[in-house]
């Protein structure tokens, strides 16, 4: 017969183990929240709205969309959703009813998460406090109102999959693609769209004229006119972490705040790994793109670091 300080020592560890699972998780969910921008799009911080209950406006040449409330409220937001209603949500762009997402949420880039990372990621969501707020309506033309044209669109643009590591490249190049493609989702706002709001695949990552609420958005490729072709690799892990460029200036508008709320979040190694994939991208030669918005939001990053 077992001893009884013996059996309740193994029944301790046996106890132990969820509960430290459940602690990884949850860690490791709040760093790929962080990582992904989630609060950053789903508060409405001009308006003192509560972290993560949505209604932030994201102005586009396709509408006015209002980001909706992530937080576990079972009325107003996610908190009847099971697993694989999220799972779901992020690989497919479907809603637990089964109608598609405006691509105005970035599952085009979250598909490519892990099953697992996406369930720590809703670990770490449904541990946040609830917020009832109701969902705002986007303010969308005539022609895109009704979300049975996604279905069109999602059958000529999206395409769903986890990403797939490249064997012939280092962990590093794959851990920073992961994060580039996936996790931060930097090419939905880095690569133009054409008029039917697909990627223009030739400028991959060459910026856009005119991103969210109107801001130029930067060609962040190597390419050495038009580009970031200049920096060195430590120049870009610099600036991931304080928003400082090698010439003395600081990130502005949209690009601040994924600094300042999400990037600096990262530890030292995965801004190095995203440095070192954004300088493996081939050079693509585009317009640069600098505007007066650009320069207030430069002034609030400066403000910002002082």
């Amino acid at each position: 017969m077992m001893p009884a300080r013996v059996a309740v020592f193994l029944g301790l560890i046996v106890a132990a183990v969820p509960a430290a699972a459940v602690d990884n998780a949850m860690r490791h969910g709040e760093y790929l929240f962080r990582a992904a921008g989630c609060v950053t799009c789903h508060t409405d911080e001009k308006h003192q709205g509560a972290p993560l209950a949505g209604g932030r406006a994201l102005t586009t040449r396709f509408g006015t969309f209002y980001t909706p409330n992530i937080t576990p409220d079972p009325e107003t937001g996610i908190g009847r959703w099971s697993e694989a209603d999220f799972v779901r949500a992020l690989r497919e762009g479907k809603s637990p009813a089964g109608e598609p997402y405006y691509p105005a949420f970035p599952y085009t880039s979250y598909t490519r998460l892990t099953d697992a990372d996406i369930r720590a990621i809703k670990t770490y969501l449904f541990s946040q406090k609830p917020v009832r707020r109701v969902n705002q309506p986007h303010k969308l033309p005539w022609y895109l109102r009704s979300r049975q044209t996604l279905n069109i669109w999602k059958t000529l643009f999206f395409k769903s999959g986890v990403f797939q590591p490249q064997p012939e490249q280092s962990p590093k190049w794959n851990r920073g693609a992961y994060l580039v493609t996936a996790v931060a989702h930097c090419g939905e706002c880095h690569t133009p769209r054409h008029l039917l709001g697909g990627y223009k695949e030739s400028l991959r990552f060459a910026g856009a004229a005119a991103g969210v609420d109107g801001d130029a958005v930067p060609n962040i490729t190597p390419d050495k006119k038009t580009g970031i072709g200049q920096w060195r690799q430590s120049d870009l892990v610099d600036y991931l972490e304080t928003g400082a460029t090698p010439d003395g200036d600081y990130a502005g508008g949209a690009m601040a705040e994924v600094i300042d709320n999400n990037l600096t979040q990262l530890t030292k190694d995965d801004r190095q790994a995203i440095a070192v994939y954004i300088m493996s991208l081939p050079p693509v030669t585009a317009v640069a793109h600098k505007n007066d918005r650009d320069k207030k939001g430069l002034k609030k990053s400066r403000n910002q670091a002082n």
